[in-house]
């Protein structure tokens, strides 16, 4: 089963970004979505059209095909159900959220729903990585805000069985 991690190696910060060739197969697959997702919002193409197109491209061999059907044909299917579950938590209208933000956003839904295999931290983060890479310059704070409900929402057991991340030591000084 593939991993949507790579491993950091030993005493390597990894807050660096991750080279094309160290992501995972299902990391791949995620981007492939995003990208074929957004032609569906952008340009309402068919989903069975949008596949053949995406297959061609360079380096979608090294992506997990059968996460990619899911994710492309379960959130084009989904797509009444999955904006149902992300417009409550909005603060703007969903017309107003860019399509890559949209894409995002139906990625995170569907996989807290339907992939269960995967942990919710690791569906937020790839998520948050997603609209880093694909999206404006803060989307990625709203994708999380929004995730992050959803998850609490839609995996409430999983959410309060992980711990905090850990805080980073202060380095503020107390008041007097």
């Amino acid at each position: 089963m593939p991993t949507d991690t790579p491993a950091p190696a030993a005493g390597k910060a990894t807050t660096a970004p991750r080279k094309a060739s160290d992501k995972s197969a299902r990391t791949r697959a995620r981007e492939f979505a995003l990208q074929a997702i957004y032609q569906h919002l952008v340009g309402r193409n068919a989903a069975v059209d949008i596949d053949a197109f995406t297959r061609d491209l360079a380096g979608f061999h090294k992506a997990d095909s059968v996460h990619f059907d899911a994710l492309l044909h379960g959130c084009v299917a989904e797509a009444v159900a999955l904006d149902a579950l992300i417009t409550p938590r909005l603060d703007r209208p969903m017309a107003e959220l860019s399509p890559i933000e949209h894409g995002v956003l139906w990625i995170g839904a569907y996989e807290f729903q339907h992939c269960l295999d995967v942990p919710w931290r690791v569906v937020l983060n790839e998520c948050i990585e997603l609209a880093k890479s694909f999206g404006g310059t803060d989307g990625h704070k709203y994708v999380n805000g929004v995730l992050h409900q959803l998850a609490s929402q839609l995996r409430p057991a999983e959410v309060a069985a992980s711990p905090a991340p850990a805080s980073r030591p202060s380095t503020r000084k107390p008041a007097p």
